[in-house]
Formats: C-alpha cells, sequence, structure tokens
C-alpha cells in the first residue's frame, strides 16, 4: 500500500507539481491540499483517487508556481492612499517623525491587495487531470516494485511453514507411542497390570488417542496454506482475504499446538506462530 508519486507540467503560464504519497490503512483515507482556486474539483478528485488506489492512508499535494511574474492580485491604490495619508497624520499627531515603515504598514492592512477572481478553466484543469494520472501511476509502478519483494517474502514464510509441518510427521507416531506407555504405566501402576481389563483399556486409549490426533489440523493446515498461495497469486486485490487465510492458519496451528504433548513438537508449532507473525505483519502493507 506504500508508495510516493511526483509529477509536474507547465499550464497557461503556471508550473504545475503533484505530490502523491500512500501509506497503510484499513480503508482509503484521503487528504488533498490544493489552491482554494480549484476546490470545485476537490470532490471528483477524490472520487478518482480513490478508484484508482482503492486503499491507504494517502496525501495528494498539489502546488501551482506562476511563470513571468504574472499574479492574479492587484494593489487597491485609492485604499492604500487613505491608510497611507490617514496614518501619516495620526503619526504627526503624536509627534512620530520616524515613519519609514508605514509603507510596509499599509500594504498589511485589510483589503490593500485584492484578488482577481476568474472562472476555472476546464481545459486547464484536464491538462491537471493529466499530471495527476502521472504522478498516480509513478505511485502505483513504486507500489509493484514494493509488490514483488512482498510477494516473494511471503512465500518464503508459507514455505517455511510447510516445511515445519512436514516436520511434525517425525514425531507423530513416537508421540503416540509415548501417549499409549505413558497411560499404561500409570494405569498399571494405580490399580496393578493384573486387575486391568483390557478391552476397557483399548476402548479408553483409542478415546484418548483420537483427543492427541492432528491429522486434521495438518489436513486443513495444508489446503490453508495452498490457498494463500493460490490467493496470492491473483491479478486481483486480496489483502484483506489473505489476512483471513492467514487467521485460519492461525487456528490449525494453535490447536496443533495444544494437541502436541510433545517437547520437540511443541517448538515446531513456536516456529510456525513466528513465521505466520512475519506473515500477519506483511499482509496488513497489501491492497
Amino acid at each position: 500500500m506504500t508508495g510516493f508519486g511526483k509529477a509536474s507540467g507547465q499550464i497557461n503560464n503556471k508550473k504545475i507539481t503533484v505530490e502523491i504519497k500512500s501509506l497503510n490503512s484499513k480503508q482509503a483515507d484521503i487528504n488533498v491540499r490544493m489552491p482554494s482556486f480549484y476546490k470545485e474539483k476537490e470532490l471528483p478528485l477524490r472520487s478518482y483517487i480513490n478508484q484508482q488506489l482503492q486503499r491507504g492512508k494517502i496525501e495528494l499535494n498539489l502546488y501551482v508556481e506562476l511563470l513571468e511574474g504574472q499574479s492574479n492580485h492587484q494593489i487597491n491604490k485609492e485604499l492604500f492612499k487613505k491608510y497611507y495619508t490617514d496614518l501619516s497624520a495620526l503619526a504627526q499627531d503624536l509627534n512620530q517623525q520616524n515613519n519609514t515603515d508605514l509603507m510596509a504598514i499599509v500594504a498589511k492592512m485589510p483589503d490593500v491587495l485584492k484578488s482577481e477572481r476568474e472562472e476555472l478553466d476546464e481545459n486547464e484543469w484536464t491538462a491537471i487531470q493529466q499530471i495527476i494520472e502521472t504522478a498516480i501511476n509513478h505511485l502505483n509502478d513504486f507500489r509493484v516494485s514494493e509488490g514483488k519483494s512482498l510477494e516473494e517474502d511471503l512465500k518464503l514464510r508459507v514455505s517455511n511453514i510447510t516445511s515445519l509441518l512436514a516436520e511434525v510427521e517425525k514425531y507423530d507416531a513416537s508421540r503416540i507411542e509415548a501417549i499409549k506407555e505413558r497411560i499404561a504405566n500409570n494405569l498399571n501402576e494405580a490399580v496393578g497390570e493384573n486387575n486391568v481389563n483390557k478391552d476397557r483399556f483399548e476402548q479408553e486409549l483409542i478415546y484418548y488417542i483420537e483427543k492427541f490426533d492432528v491429522t486434521e489440523e495438518k489436513t486443513r493446515l495444508t489446503t490453508h496454506l495452498n490457498y494463500f498461495l493460490e490467493t496470492a497469486n491473483s491479478p486481483n486485490s486480496e489483502g484483506k482475504k489473505l489476512g483471513f487465510i492467514g487467521q485460519e492458519m492461525g487456528r490449525e496451528i494453535n490447536t496443533l499446538g495444544s494437541k502436541a504433548n510433545n517437547a520437540d513438537l511443541q517448538k515446531i508449532v513456536v516456529q510456525m506462530k513466528d513465521e505466520l507473525e512475519k506473515i500477519k505483519e506483511q499482509v496488513l502493507n497489501i491492497l
């Protein structure tokens, strides 16, 4: 979502410069700064920015520099003379001989400078829109460049989780055997081996082993990992969907951890969580 774009051009003896930047945000938060002369175009401009950039904390600045000494301000000569005469007379009444700053004071008086408001030239605004479009294109190019690096990092994290999930198989069978042995030993110590009902013991053992079985969690996590990669390769903006998939991955990893009952398997789960947190952080940068 982050990016920066800039473009400039000359229109009607004016230098127009457009700068636009975007930061991460859950929705489109658009701030437009432009001279009051163009304010009537702010609402359609916001709509255009929203359409092009979709999401992010976006700030657009439009600067106008007049060329060849042009200005739409004129001095109100009559009012200037009146201010100057009145202030000069007041200075004499107060015996203030040093009035060298009187001209500067008068220039700052209300309405001395008057602005001539002209109607906005639609052709001029069309040309400005092209400059804005160029700046937005530069920002999008920046986003695409950053997105490629982000894509590589996300795929690496998913690959790491997939590799860690494969390591679960190393401890799964031995973990179940250890659970069986521990339950049998505890039962023998409690009631004696000769007093154990073998059939009932097998039934109870199956019940407890099912509680520790992680086959479903491994299958669902694999499905989520594949779906994440499939969504990441989509040509559409899928940042929010990737976030949702990441949440589902987290649920399966947490359940895997709660059922682990094995120190080595718990270590793998911790590593998975670490990779997933990095994925969640990066997904916030995606549209």
